[in-house]
């Protein structure tokens, strides 16, 4: 953004106020800032496309990122590829750190067959209720006790007290349970000839639900959960015809850990673009949200801010419920704690949201170095 371009911003302060002039002047009695900005000059650049100012962690021209989103073909969905025996199983390890790898990772089958299963989960529960039957293996049920099995060490480990706005302590306690019955929990799932591929597994497993260190949570978490269910998919522990039953149960358990962990241990966001971002913590569950909600002949984007609809058909609809949460956990105006989802609720159909999100996903969280520098890869995603 040249200087042209440049707005004036209003002066930081110790405290949030509202902005109240003297007649007939236009500065701020609390700050002395000024209270109302001069429109800026027609831009110089014509390829310039306006957007808010950027959080500080996206890239220094953010305008590229739009027009990389804008011009990034809709992800399609592909058959998972089986994985061959003889395996090889190893402990998956980092190997992205920098822009280069991110390349040579976008160009690979890896990754198309990666999101192509994201897009079958999406396509699975297509223009359906989260209640609506389906087929749903043993494993599934399995995978559900096992998410609530976590859920009971939330409700066991209560945060320690602490002044400090994120970061409970307490969490890191949970996750070293966790981790220390991950093997376990996989070993429930594997038959006997794929019980080594615990090795892989594990780590995905336990890189779903947030950092210990940090205490942190972002959507770098929740891909490695889609992983791990990938990797499942690779094994054929779980086949096409639980897709749906992944998403309406497994992955809806998972995200009433994530908001249960989130809300009791108060977890950072990780590498969150704040206001700037879709939100602080989750994206899938807005793709597959926004699936279920394709050709429905009463709900659009813009129902997002009918209070009746969210209360509801929040219970249905992942989507919704996204909204119902965020409105939970931040006050003030939508319009301003979430301007991207704001400007979502105007695109005229959920099947140009969905399309529109899934490029969204491929470009913002699977080809950032930040992100994916913590991606691992082993035997089954090579």
């Amino acid at each position: 953004m040249d200087k042209k371009e440049q707005q004036p911003q209003p002066p930081t302060t110790a405290f949030p106020h509202d902005h109240h002039h003297i007649s007939p002047s236009t500065t701020c009695i609390n700050c002395g800032g000024p209270t109302t900005y001069p429109t800026p000059p027609p831009s110089s650049n014509p390829t310039y496309i306006p957007i808010r100012f950027p959080a500080v962690n996206l890239p220094m021209n953010p305008t590229n990122t739009k027009e990389a989103i804008m011009r990034t073909p809709v992800p399609q969905s592909q058959k998972v590829a089986p994985l061959e025996p003889p395996y090889n199983f190893q402990t998956p390890v980092k190997i992205i750190s920098n822009q280069n790898d991110i390349a040579q990772f976008h160009s690979s089958s890896t990754l198309a067959n990666f999101l192509g299963f994201v897009v079958s989960l999406s396509e699975s529960i297509k223009s359906h209720k989260l209640s609506d039957p389906c087929h749903a293996s043993p494993v599934v049920s399995t995978i559900v006790d096992v998410i609530e099995k976590l859920i009971t060490f939330v409700d066991e480990i209560p945060p320690a007290p602490q002044a400090a706005r994120y970061g409970n302590v307490a969490y890191r306690s949970w996750h070293e349970r966790m981790s220390s019955d991950a093997e376990s929990f996989m070993l429930l799932l594997l038959p006997a000839d794929l019980r080594n591929a615990a090795i892989e597994l594990v780590p995905y497993f336990t890189d779903s639900f947030g950092n210990s260190s940090r205490i942190d949570y972002g959507t770098g978490h929740e891909t490695n959960f889609a992983a791990w269910l990938y990797c499942l998919a690779r094994l054929q522990i779980v086949k096409e015809e639980d897709y749906q039953a992944l998403v309406s149960t497994v992955f809806v358990k998972y995200l009433e850990l994530m908001r249960k962990l989130q809300l009791t241990y108060s977890l950072e966001p990780a590498g969150s673009h704040g206001v700037w971002g879709l939100d602080d913590y989750h994206f899938l569950p807005f793709i597959f949200g926004s699936s279920q909600l394709i050709d429905h002949k009463y709900m659009k984007p813009k129902s997002i801010h009918n209070e009746d609809i969210l209360e509801n058909f929040a219970s249905e609809y992942l989507y919704l419920s996204c909204i119902v949460f965020i409105k939970k956990v931040k006050k003030g105006l939508f319009a301003e704690h979430s301007p991207m989802l704001d400007d979502i609720s105007g695109v005229p159909t959920f099947n140009k949201v969905n399309s529109g999100l899934l490029k969204m996903y491929k470009v913002e969280v699977m080809q950032k170095v930040p992100i994916m520098q913590h991606f691992l890869f082993g035997a089954i995603i090579k």
